[in-house]
């Protein structure tokens, strides 16, 4: 078997994506697992290797000429969020041509993204609109917890409206795919609700009545093992979240905090749906340790490792 290649994008260069990116990228255990080349600006990567992976010799591919000179580390800049913005579109459409075998990615910042006129809500939406993907969702993983989002990056008043039947029953079947894929036969899952308590029979809210309830049981008519609604602040509760393989959350903080509060430092946020093999942190760019030497590393090589793990789990 050919050893797989993983495009690793540098993230925004003012953040801690540099040094992170680095230093999975001279990792002796990941390196033996795969060959990893960092998408970004040779100069910004080159400081960083400097710094944190001193006698590393690393491959790029470069996608953008900034200078570190020319980044103000731990500020939001238009520069930096464009130079984050464009090695992933770089690594996504290698990956599309099948240059690379999968593509993990470091954190952005979205306001530097933004602040360049990009409309930037997340790398889940920027990769599923550049592999022309309509059908795709955002997972977190760590082991055995897994989390898939019915909805993710849009304001909480439009939540209720967002989650309807159909995006129930594409999430849910993305989830239990993405559960097979990892050896699991025939995965058990549950459903959060969105309402305090699951809506107490239609007295918090209708929408659980209305809507997900009849969903899951047209899943569970079909086949699927899936349980729930279930109220949301006892779902992920250990003795409750372990009889399940995966949870489907209806909304972004629902499932985000629960799981960051489990997982924040092993944490690997993956896109289902898509062509391509997609992984990343589960952290932002932690403007406030930028390019210190002290950020955690071990989120984005959980990332690599999955995405190796997805990878040969393909070629096969």
């Amino acid at each position: 078997m050919k050893k797989i290649r993983i495009a690793l994008t540098m993230g925004d260069p003012a953040g801690i994506g540099p040094e992170i990116a680095v230093k999975a990228a001279a990792n002796t255990e990941l390196c033996c697992l795969a060959d990893i080349i960092l998408y970004g600006c040779p100069d910004i990567i080159n400081e960083a290797t400097k710094r944190f992976a001193p006698h590393a010799r690393l491959e790029i591919k470069e996608t953008c000429d900034l200078h570190f000179k020319d980044v103000t580390i731990a500020e939001t800049n238009a520069v930096c969020g464009l130079a984050a913005h464009e090695a992933v579109i770089v690594a996504t459409r290698d990956a599309l041509a099948g240059e690379v075998d999968a593509i993990v990615t470091a954190p952005m910042n979205k306001a530097s993204v933004n602040s360049a006129g990009i409309p930037f809500t997340g790398h889940t939406e920027l990769i599923a609109e550049l592999c022309r993907c309509d059908n795709f969702a955002m997972m977190q993983s760590d082991g055995d917890l897994r989390v898939a989002f019915v909805t993710t990056h849009i304001p909480l008043s439009e939540v209720a409206s967002s989650i309807t039947q159909q995006r129930i029953i594409e999430v849910a079947h993305l989830l239990e795919k993405a559960v097979k894929a990892e050896g699991i036969k025939k995965p058990k899952l549950a459903a959060a609700a969105i309402n305090p308590h699951a809506g107490e029979n239609g007295y918090m809210g209708t929408r659980d009545e209305e809507v997900v309830k009849p969903t899951l049981e047209i899943l569970r008519n079909k086949g699927m093992l899936i349980d729930g609604p279930f109220p949301p602040d006892t779902l992920f509760i250990e003795s409750t979240r372990t009889q399940y393989d995966g949870i489907l959350s209806m909304y972004h903080d629902q499932g985000h905090i629960p799981f960051k509060m489990l997982a924040f430092d092993r944490g690997v946020n993956s896109t289902l749906g898509l062509p391509i093999i997609r992984t990343s942190v589960d952290h932002g760019t932690a403007f406030e340790i930028a390019w210190k030497g002290v950020a955690d590393t071990g989120s984005l090589y959980a990332a690599v490792k999955l995405a190796i793990t997805r990878a040969k789990n393909r070629i096969k």
